[in-house]
């Protein structure tokens, strides 16, 4: 519990402090939100990424709101009840409001019940959480079909052009594929910053919310799979790796990961669900600069950076992500409305020594999927193929994340 006047003075410094916020570049996601529909809208996404930026971004728009960061340390002991003081303060200082704006607010056991409380009451919330799970098992339970999702990321490669004001080029593109799209990094661009924010993630997010015992095994494992991106992995096979005694611990481990939003695993396509769930998985990193910060073998590994970087643009939009392997490998498949709708190769350089094993993998999987054309996406070629009635398309990376619509 918490005195009231002592949650009326933070509630005031909060807003106060908005008033000297950066607003920063404006995301991309800001225009997809609409304001004027009685549901929870939850920004979801790793740690750094711009939730709380795009938060404040959608302030400017509001007439008036009710707002508060439960990431406060100063809010340590709020406790669901004190939603109901909260409520009258927001209303005493700042008068009547259909807005309220909640960051990190998955910090309250319960918050789902003030939430839902006030949707009946036809009020409209905007919440941040950096957990996935923690957020979808409140919302599931309390708040289904009263709330719409939307994940953020680092910053796209647009997103990033904006901020250090340079036109796209393969040069550019070339920065931002090893820097990726924190946006305090790419302003400071000192490494010590995402060094700090995976020890912070792997320490409050994972250690201390699960209660692990071995934080040192915790974030070697995090370190391993950072680096080995792109690369195929198994539990049983981690589980060995890093003696963590049963395979159901790796699967805890790596889940908890996922809901941090550290790094996603995708699936070998299969029409089994259950082949899909014990099949070998790959890795993918939140971002490219967090991996090259915090491993020397990821960043030395072009093909690796580019791969990822391309994961990261379909993940943004798609969900249903998986690789395809056949007598050949194809790295990207894209699901949607239960339809493989694209196959996608990524190769940092087509050369005669591999283009042959590039299409391949490739038409296998156009010719499966009865597709009519399959992509290449290169670090800075550009070509076209007619291989066995299928067209195949080289493009590089940069420009297809410029101009795709996906």
């Amino acid at each position: 519990m918490i005195l009231k006047e002592t949650l009326r003075q933070i509630v005031k410094a909060q807003r106060k402090d908005l008033e000297s916020f950066s607003y920063g570049v404006e995301r991309e996601e800001l225009n997809e939100i609409k304001l004027n529909m009685h549901y929870a809208l939850i920004l979801s996404g790793i740690r750094r990424c711009g939730k709380s930026t795009l938060l404040h971004q959608l302030l400017k728009k509001l007439p008036n709101f009710y707002y508060l960061n439960f990431e406060d340390t100063r809010l340590d002991s709020f406790q669901v009840e004190d939603f109901e003081k909260l409520d009258e303060i927001f209303k005493e200082d700042y008068g009547e409001s259909e807005y309220y704006l909640f960051d990190e607010i998955q910090n309250i056991y319960k918050w789902e019940l003030f939430v839902r409380s006030r949707l009946d009451k036809q009020k409209k919330f905007i919440i941040t959480g950096s957990n996935a799970s923690l957020l979808s098992k409140e919302l599931g339970t309390r708040l289904t079909g009263r709330h719409i999702n939307m994940e953020l990321f680092p910053f796209s490669f647009m997103e990033s052009l904006s901020m250090t004001k340079v036109k796209a080029s393969a040069t550019s593109f070339s920065e931002y594929l090893r820097s990726g799209g924190f946006p305090e990094y790419l302003r400071y661009k000192k490494q010590e910053i995402l060094r700090e924010l995976l020890t912070d993630i792997i320490q409050r997010d994972i250690i201390v919310r699960h209660k692990l015992r071995d934080s040192k095994t915790v974030k070697t494992l995090a370190l391993y799979l950072l680096s080995n991106t792109g690369n195929e992995f198994s539990y049983n096979n981690l589980k060995k790796m890093f003696n963590l005694g049963s395979v159901n611990t790796a699967i805890a481990f790596v889940s908890y990961f996922e809901d941090s939003y550290l790094l996603f695993t995708v699936p070998k396509f299969d029409y089994s669900l259950k082949k899909q769930i014990v099949n070998a998985k790959k890795v993918y990193s939140i971002d490219n600069g967090l991996s090259t910060s915090n491993s020397a073998s990821f960043s030395s590994d072009l093909g690796r950076m580019l791969e990822n970087s391309v994961f990261l643009h379909l993940r943004r939009k798609y969900k249903e992500i998986f690789y395809f392997k056949g007598k050949r490998e194809c790295d990207f498949l894209v699901k949607e409305q239960s339809k493989i709708k694209m196959a996608i190769q990524v190769s940092y350089e087509l050369n005669e020594g591999n283009k042959q094993r590039e299409f391949d993998g490739l038409l296998e999987a156009i010719k499966k999927f009865d597709l009519a054309e399959g992509l290449i996406l290169t670090f800075d070629q550009e070509d076209k193929f007619e291989i066995e009635g299928k067209h195949i398309i080289a493009k590089p990376v940069w420009k297809w994340m410029l101009e795709s619509n996906l």
